[in-house]
């Protein structure tokens, strides 16, 4: 097996470790009385949405990750990841569990601005397959605008 492969395997097996861990942290989540009682954006998608977007989302990003790692030093892009990893899961507790959706909201900026560096500043480097964050980036940007909604909202 390629170290490329590899790293592919290891990146999904960590970006749906992501996944399951958020999912725990957010407890009931979009099921929970907080949730169905608060105001949402009118563009909230529907609920299996989320599901689909984020299983597209990690495929496209596990390899998109492989490759720049195939390209830069590896120390650098394992800490970006990590760091990415980090505020990913760290938003569902503050905006589910503890209802801070102003530190939430700080929390998937955060995250926002480092995908689009992903995206955007590794232009020269992977090119065309760069394009593989974008579907993570315009979710980003989507649920960015329905975190902000909720806070200006509730």
């Amino acid at each position: 097996m390629s170290p490329f492969t590899k790293n592919i395997i290891i990146l999904l097996v960590i970006n749906f470790t992501a996944l399951g861990i958020g999912g725990f942290l957010m407890g009931e989540g979009p099921s929970s009385t907080y949730y169905q009682g608060i105001n949402k954006a009118p563009w909230t998608p529907p609920g299996w949405v989320f599901g689909a977007a984020w299983t597209t989302i990690m495929i496209c990003f596990s390899v998109y990750m492989a490759y720049w790692l195939k390209a830069e030093n590896e120390m650098m892009v394992w800490a970006l990841f990590a760091l990415q990893f980090v505020l990913n899961v760290g938003w569902n507790p503050l905006f589910f569990n503890f209802h801070m959706t102003l530190p939430a909201l700080i929390v998937i900026i955060a995250l926002t601005v480092l995908v689009g560096y992903f995206l955007f500043g590794n232009w020269d480097t992977l090119g065309t397959l760069s394009l593989l964050i974008a579907p993570y980036f315009i979710w980003l940007c989507i649920a960015t605008s329905l975190n902000w909604y909720i806070l200006i909202k509730n």
